[in-house]
This record gives structure tokens, C-alpha cells and sequence, in this order.
């Protein structure tokens, strides 16, 4: 999957931040921005989804639901309002609905892989820089077999989180 990043003002973030919380989050509003603008909806659910100021849908529960409710709710991190809107979503083809510590992990996971990228890349460009004065690089191999393994573990853990969530919003 390609990733498409780019920087715009502060004000204007904050902005489309706010919009976006209320459609899924900005990463599932700027894909549907995208697939709008090239026309590649890949399910019709894409199609009618709007990026437009959310409206009020009320809906009547006996107190035993909406004790229950409020449980359910509490367990993911939400509030009724915040649960309720998500299946919706979810079950209107919406990418998977995260709650706000969710969102926070896997940015911190993205953090600490892209720090391990980059020293990874230093440690190449020292590699390259040594061979290219004719001085040896001593390599161990272990210590590589272990770092890899611990970064496949993490990523397995990720993929595991990633498909319970998945499994929960589509009632898996």
C-alpha cells in the first residue's frame, strides 16, 4: 500500500482534524477525499459516504440497553455516542474505528519503528562509507538475527491488534 504524505499550516491541520473526527478520522477521510477525486471507490458504501458536518440520528433503548451499552462503550474507550457511531461506520464500510489510546499506540509503534529505520540506514551508510576507505565492517550476525527477530514479533503483536479491532467492528 503506497503512503501519501504531505504538510500543510498549523490552523489548517487543527481544522481538518476537527472535520475529520467526525468521519472516521483523517486517515479514512482523506482516502475517501482521494478515491472521490480519482474516482477509484472501491465498494459503493465509498460513494455515499459524505465529508460533511455530522447530523443527529436519536434512537430509543430501554435503560437495562443503555446500561449495557454504556458498559460496552466504557470497555473500547468511548461513550455510547462515540460506540453507536462507530459501528455504524464500520458496518457502512468505513476502515476499522480506533479509539483515541488505539490511534495513540499505533502512532507510537510507527514512531519506534521509524526510528529503528533510520538507524538501521545509518548503520548501512556507515557500512557503505567503511568499505568505500578499504577498512573492513565487522558484522554480527547475531545481534542482527536478534533485532530482526524482536521487529517481527512486534510486527506480528501489530497485525494481531490490528485484526482483534477488525474482528470486533465487523462483529467477528
Amino acid at each position: 500500500m503506497a503512503f501519501l504524505g504531505f504538510h500543510i499550516d498549523d490552523v489548517l491541520a487543527e481544522k481538518f482534524a476537527a472535520m475529520a473526527a467526525n468521519e472516521g478520522g483523517k486517515s479514512a477521510l482523506m482516502r475517501r477525499l482521494v478515491e472521490q477525486t480519482v474516482g477509484d471507490r472501491k465498494s459503493p458504501a465509498h460513494e455515499t459516504m459524505a465529508t460533511s458536518p455530522s447530523c443527529k440520528v436519536t434512537i430509543r433503548l430501554r435503560e437495562s440497553e443503555l446500561r449495557l451499552l454504556a458498559a460496552v462503550a466504557a470497555r473500547r474507550g468511548m461513550n455510547r455516542t462515540q460506540w453507536i457511531a462507530s459501528i455504524v461506520r464500520a458496518r457502512l464500510g468505513s476502515p476499522v474505528q480506533q479509539t483515541h489510546d488505539e490511534r495513540q499506540a499505533l502512532r507510537a509503534v510507527a514512531r519506534e519503528l521509524n526510528r529503528i529505520g533510520g538507524n538501521i540506514n545509518q548503520i548501512a551508510h556507515a557500512a557503505n562509507l567503511h568499505r568505500l576507505i578499504g577498512r573492513t565492517v565487522k558484522i554480527e550476525a547475531a545481534a542482527i538475527r536478534e533485532a530482526s527477530a524482536r521487529i517481527e514479533g512486534a510486527l506480528a503483536e501489530l497485525r494481531a491488534a490490528l485484526k482483534r479491532n477488525a474482528d470486533y467492528w465487523e462483529g467477528g
